[in-house]
């Protein structure tokens, strides 16, 4: 049961995706109450609102670790906005320095505060589960679909025009026997005449399109270097207009390696969460 209140928090953004950002090491928000206190403040208008709830906690192996939390209070192993934002926190209140790791689900992640302050890198976890050739009919029209999982499952689709309709195909595509039974994340991905990417995500815990996805964005990125030839690094355009930076190394099998992303990850305000924030 929580029953520290206030419980002090920072709103931050990465790219357009936006998260709650807890110092939890004195375990304010206890494990067993993790889901549903995220749940209650991540609703938009009645709490905070957010996509996303990140509680920082103690690690034996690293500087800190997280717990991520997707608005329904369902766990996901990584996510590379959060990562960047809950990397910046961390530095901001000393704890972990401009060069940390800290840990996730999907593994220990290595992250680099520049000096700007506001951009990060983030060196992500291997993608593996590589998948090509798969196809589905969208609205009676047959797509390619390309998969792999770059810390979350992500589907990946090419487009020709910005009128994709991302909440219906994005939900056909999240809840396909393809990708059973955990689901995926779907992204609509078109070719820019200046040669950068737009990515719009459907993700799944949000089940909506959101402003940006960091892991979105490197499956998008790394698709776009194995089936339109396109070279690193590769700059995504999100759906909030931010742009992230995509670096890698693609090797035959396919295999990447030294996969970093790149942006800014922003404080907009700081507070502290009455209880009535959960009522």
């Amino acid at each position: 049961m929580i029953s520290s209140f206030p419980i002090a928090f920072e709103k931050m953004n990465g790219t357009g995706n936006d998260f709650i950002v807890i110092d939890n090491r004195n375990t304010a928000v206890p494990l067993e109450d993790q889901s549903e206190f995220t749940r209650k403040v991540c609703r938009r208008m009645f709490s905070v609102g957010a996509d996303g709830l990140i509680l920082i906690e103690e690690s034996s192996e690293a500087d800190f670790s997280w717990k991520f939390y997707n608005a329904d209070g369902s766990v996901a192993e990584m996510c590379g906005n959060g990562a960047r934002c809950v990397a910046r926190f961390a530095f901001r209140h000393n704890i972990a320095g401009a060069k940390m790791k800290f840990e996730t689900t999907a593994g220990v992640i290595e992250a680099e505060v520049l000096a700007d302050d506001e951009i990060v890198r983030l060196e992500m976890t291997r993608p593996f589960d590589f998948r090509l050739g798969l196809s589905m009919s969208l609205d009676g029209e047959e797509h390619e679909v390309a998969f792999v999982n770059t810390g979350v499952p992500h589907a990946v689709i090419f487009v020709e025009k910005d009128d994709t309709p991302v909440k219906k195909w994005g939900r056909k595509v999240r809840f396909h026997e393809f990708f059973e039974p955990k689901g995926t994340n779907a992204n609509f991905v078109r070719v820019l005449d200046d040669g950068r990417l737009q990515v719009r995500t459907y993700e799944r815990g949000v089940e909506d399109e959101t402003m940006a996805c960091g892991t979105g964005a490197v499956a998008a990125a790394l698709f776009a270097a194995m089936q339109r030839g396109m070279d690193t690094p590769i700059e995504v355009v999100t759906s909030g207009g931010d742009v992230l930076t995509i670096l890698f190394d693609l090797l035959d099998g396919p295999v990447a390696e030294n996969v970093f992303l790149q942006g800014a990850a922003r404080c907009i305000y700081e507070g502290q969460l009455t209880a009535e924030a959960l009522l």
